[in-house]
């Protein structure tokens, strides 16, 4: 099966990938190799050289910054919506972050030299990455303040909603452990947080296991900053 018929039989689509005019995007997919994402599995180390850039499809990808004496933080999460390879889209190579699959789904897998090359003939490519390098620059600054002054229900509903919409399904593998670690938290907080959530109904959750039971019921207790992230990759690039 070629890039276009793997992309064609994908019952999702990457985004950026999407938007592009028809000439751009197949010159863009000819370059492209199609990649199973293995949850678990890490593509990247901070300081090591980055070997591939990903288009996720139906899988999704976690950014951590590990912080001395404590454990990593997700700092970002990266479904259909994005891409992983903004350094070389700045022309870096390395890492300063840690790469690690979190959905297990498939991808559209670049080379860095090809991408270099797909970015010196489309200038249609070169526009769309580039507001995508500013809108991961807002959710980033927003992340930022979201960790500082909202609570960590507030914080925890808006990581499942985020989830939920880069996993395509209803249910998706979250390990207590790591939503601490998404979260900059101790592992007894999320606990807690999560059991609240498992009280009124809008989640199951069972070893590792969670379920989103209301959608709508979530969106209402998350904190403002779910949506301004939305409605920035709405303005940018022109799409819900």
């Amino acid at each position: 099966m070629d890039t276009d018929q793997a992309i064609e039989s994908s019952p999702v689509v990457n985004r950026l990938v999407a938007a592009l005019p028809q000439r751009d995007r197949r010159r863009l997919l000819a370059a492209c190799v199609p990649v199973e994402l293995t949850l678990g599995d890490v593509y990247c180390e901070p300081g090591e050289r980055i070997r591939h850039a990903y288009f996720p499809l139906s899988g999704f990808i976690s950014l951590l910054l590990p912080v001395t004496g404590h454990a990593s933080l997700e700092i970002e999460l990266v479904g259909n919506e994005g891409m992983f390879g903004i350094p070389l889209v700045l022309g870096v190579a390395v890492s300063p972050l840690r790469v690690l699959v979190q959905g297990s789904g498939q991808a559209l897998c670049i080379s860095p030299a090809s991408l270099r090359r797909e970015l010196g003939h489309s200038a249609a490519l070169r526009s769309m990455l580039s507001r995508y390098v500013y809108v991961s620059l807002a959710h980033l600054a927003q992340a930022a303040a979201c960790n500082s002054f909202h609570t960590l229900d507030a914080r925890l509903v808006r990581w499942l909603l985020m989830t939920h919409d880069r996993a395509h399904t209803d249910e998706f593998y979250l390990t207590h452990e790591f939503l601490a670690e998404m979260l900059g938290v101790r592992r007894v907080g999320v606990t807690n947080a999560a059991g609240v959530l498992q009280k009124r109904k809008l989640v199951s959750y069972s070893r590792g296991h969670i379920k989103v039971l209301d959608r709508a019921g979530l969106e209402e207790r998350s904190c403002s900053c779910y949506q301004a992230d939305k409605d920035t990759y709405q303005q940018m690039m022109g799409q819900g």
